[in-house]
């Protein structure tokens, strides 16, 4: 069995793949063979040391991962969902990048018809993570104004989905202009590239009376100017802070990080009260205990991909021994969709 593994923060060389054996499964785990294993940016958060969850549930060494594809080897003696040989996916609170891995039944799901290893491999994690934002934190309503950064990303895209899929009208933004056709494709009705133009400022006027939902992972002053967009009784939807972190080289740059914390958007909850607007905040990864929240997410999600309402991403495959150049890549900002490794 291989798996990767990180002992230490730092960069791409801290990535190192090696041989371990799995223990025992318990009564209620299924193991799977991973065929395939998504790639998120969070996973470079844990590989820098600033990844919450990472240090309160796990420490060093650690292995990333949240989502992974594959098929059943073994199950515990209380598993009645699975046997031995079915196709199935999942998530994991980290420890996906590896060739088996253990997994509590409650949080495998069967292969859908018609779907392969690979593309289900990169859906959960940012499937439910659009679905957790958009579905569970408030009542999302036909003929709504959403608008989402990051739009031709992994989340970005699920967002753009289902936010159309609900009946939304969607502005999605990019940063740069060759990811511009990724939301259009999924239902956005208008697209702002940052790299050539004032986002904010076409946004204004696309909605001038301000927007119902923004979804925001970039952090910084984004979420201010992002802020003053959500139209009163609107949301504000912040889940991550991508702008704090290098897009080359792989190692944290602490001016910047610092520097993007200092512009992050301060709120006064009175001050929330008289623009009559909310922001709402989270970590999916902070979620595993929730069985009722992630049970309705994939109950829901595998009904829209049977009925082709929504569609798994296009990815980029790296074998698992190439999993810095999948990290460079991620961080690069050029990426679209999913990348996946292939142990």
């Amino acid at each position: 069995m291989k798996r990767v593994r990180i002992h230490k923060s730092g960069g791409y060389d801290r990535l190192r793949v090696e041989d371990f054996e799995l223990e025992p499964l318990k009564e209620n785990e299924v193991r799977v063979e991973t065929q395939a294993i998504g790639v998120n940016y969070a996973d470079c958060i844990i590989r820098w040391g600033l990844y919450e969850s990472a240090k309160q549930y796990v420490g060093w060494p650690i292995t990333p991962g949240f989502e992974f594809a594959g098929k059943v080897v073994g199950v515990g003696k209380n598993v009645a969902r699975f046997d031995v040989g079915d196709p199935v996916f999942g998530v994991k609170r980290f420890g996906s990048y590896a060739s088996h891995v253990n997994v509590p039944e409650h949080q495998v799901f069967s292969l859908p018809d018609g779907q392969t290893v690979r593309s289900m491999a990169g859906f959960p994690t940012v499937f439910i993570t659009a679905y957790h934002a958009l579905f569970q934190h408030f009542i999302l309503r036909s003929g709504m104004k959403v608008l989402v950064h990051s739009a031709a990303g992994g989340v970005g895209s699920a967002l753009v989905q289902l936010a159309t899929l609900a009946g939304c009208e969607v502005t999605a933004i990019v940063g740069r202009e060759h990811k511009s056709e990724v939301p259009l494709r999924y239902g956005a009705k208008h697209v702002l590239v940052r790299e050539k133009e004032n986002w904010w400022e076409r946004a204004r006027d696309l909605s001038k009376e301000g927007f119902d939902v923004v979804l925001d992972a970039n952090g910084g002053s984004s979420t201010k100017e992002s802020y003053a967009l959500v139209r009163p009784t609107g949301k504000l939807v912040v889940y991550g802070a991508h702008t704090f972190f290098p897009q080359e080289g792989g190692k944290i740059q602490w001016v910047r990080l610092l520097t993007g914390f200092l512009k992050t958007l301060r709120l006064n909850p009175l001050n929330m009260t008289q623009d009559n607007k909310s922001v709402v905040g989270f970590n999916l990864s902070f979620l595993f205990e929730r069985k009722d929240l992630l049970n309705e997410a994939m109950n829901q999600l595998n009904a829209w991909l049977k009925e082709e309402k929504i569609t798994p991403l296009p990815f980029t495959a790296f074998p698992m021994d190439q999993v810095a150049e999948a990290h460079r890549a991620l961080e690069s900002g050029q990426t679209t969709g999913k990348l996946i490794l292939i142990p």
